[in-house]
């Protein structure tokens, strides 16, 4: 008896352990289901997403073909202003040599004159080589005349407007 009371109570161990076997199967299941269900509503999300990825950078690749399409209609107007800043910084350096060289010219001869006057009213006797100085003050103010002066340097402009179109071209 005590066999057949051990045979009962293992056989209705086992049929507990069944039943609740049994629920926790059905409960990973439905779990599985669930999880089912959320990776495809998760895949239906990817593909609508990947769609536009894929839209957005189309968009993107043509608007930087864009940009680069008008960085490169750019460039040459850059060049042509760094051309434009290195000719102006060339034609202010030589206007600020000419006008040197021409305040220096202005200060001899008048330095030439102040010393003619000088002589001339003081009626000294000059030394050769003032007389030579004087003489060839003289000279040079009866050759260069101020309108020959302004002549040559509107010729000068004229020549460097010249040279700059002939570059551009």
């Amino acid at each position: 008896m005590i066999i057949s009371l051990s045979v009962a109570l293992i056989a209705v161990a086992f049929a507990v352990l069944v039943f609740f076997l049994i629920k926790t199967l059905n409960s990973a299941k439905a779990s599985l289901d669930k999880v089912s269900q959320t990776l495809q509503e998760v895949q239906k999300t990817v593909d609508e997403l990947t769609y536009e990825v894929k839209a957005t950078v189309r968009h993107a690749n043509k608007i930087t073909a864009d940009v680069q399409g008008k960085i490169e209609k750019i460039d040459p107007i850059m060049d042509s202003v760094q051309n434009l800043g290195e000719v102006l910084s060339e034609l202010t350096m030589t206007v600020k040599q000419v006008s040197v060289t021409v305040i220096e010219r202005f200060r001899k001869n008048r330095e030439l004159k102040e010393k003619a006057e000088l002589v001339s009213v003081n009626n000294v006797k000059a030394t050769p080589a003032e007389e030579r100085t004087v003489n060839s003050y003289n000279a040079v103010n009866a050759v260069n005349s101020k309108k020959g002066r302004l002549d040559a340097v509107l010729k000068g402009v004229d020549v460097a407007a010249g040279l700059w179109q002939r570059y551009r071209k």
